[in-house]
C-alpha cells in the first residue's frame, strides 16, 4: 500500500490537461490505480483523480461509503473510471457544497453548480469498457473528478464565494441540518 500524499492547489499539475491512458492493463497504469484507492480511503475521501496524486493519466476513482451523516442513497461501490467520457449532461442543474482534497486538505466548502445527472463511459481497471448513469452525490463526484483530468479546480465553479466555509462549520451548519 503506498499512499501519496495530495497535490495541493496552486502546484501547476492541477491545471493541466491529463493524458490518455494506453496501456491499459499495464504495471505502471495498476500502479497508479491502486495507490490512487489507497490514498483516497486514507485521506478519507469519495473521489480521486490521478492528478491529485502527481500523475498526469485519465484516471480517477470514486467510493461513496457510508457515514454518520451520509444518505443511504448516495453509497457507491468502488469504482475505477479510465480514459473517462462524460457523454450526457441532463438540463436541470443543483447548486450544493462541494470540498476537495485539492483544496485545503478537504477542509474549505462551497457552493457548486452542476448538472444533476449525467452519463459517463469508461474502462475498468481489467480494460472493460462500462456506461454509467449517475445522479445524485456519485454525479457530483463524477463531475469533479472529470473537471480534474481537465485541469479545473472546483474553486472556479464556485458560484457565491460569500457563502464559503471550513469543514467544520459545514458539519455544524449543512450537515447537521440534513439528518
Amino acid at each position: 500500500m503506498i499512499i501519496k500524499e495530495v497535490v495541493q492547489i496552486g502546484n501547476p499539475l492541477l491545471s493541466q490537461k491529463s493524458k490518455k491512458v494506453k496501456g491499459l492493463t499495464s504495471e505502471k497504469t495498476q500502479k497508479v490505480v491502486r495507490n490512487l484507492i489507497d490514498s483516497m480511503h486514507y485521506h478519507g475521501l469519495v473521489g480521486m483523480a490521478a492528478s491529485q496524486i502527481g500523475e498526469k493519466f485519465r484516471i480517477f476513482v470514486t467510493e461513496i461509503r457510508k457515514t454518520p451523516y451520509r444518505n443511504p442513497k448516495d453509497i457507491d461501490k468502488l469504482r475505477v473510471y479510465i480514459n473517462p467520457k462524460i457523454v450526457w449532461f441532463s438540463k436541470k442543474e443543483v447548486i450544493s457544497y462541494e470540498g476537495c482534497g485539492s483544496v485545503a486538505y478537504a477542509k474549505f466548502f462551497a457552493l457548486v453548480k452542476r448538472p444533476k445527472k449525467v452519463v459517463i463511459e469508461a474502462l475498468n481497471d481489467k480494460g472493460i469498457k462500462f456506461k454509467l448513469n449517475a445522479d445524485r452525490l456519485l454525479s457530483r463526484v463524477i463531475q469533479h473528478e472529470y473537471d480534474h483530468l481537465n485541469g479545473i479546480e472546483f474553486t472556479e465553479k464556485i458560484t457565491d464565494i460569500k457563502k464559503s466555509m471550513s469543514l467544520e462549520e459545514y458539519k455544524k451548519r449543512i450537515v447537521s441540518k440534513k439528518r
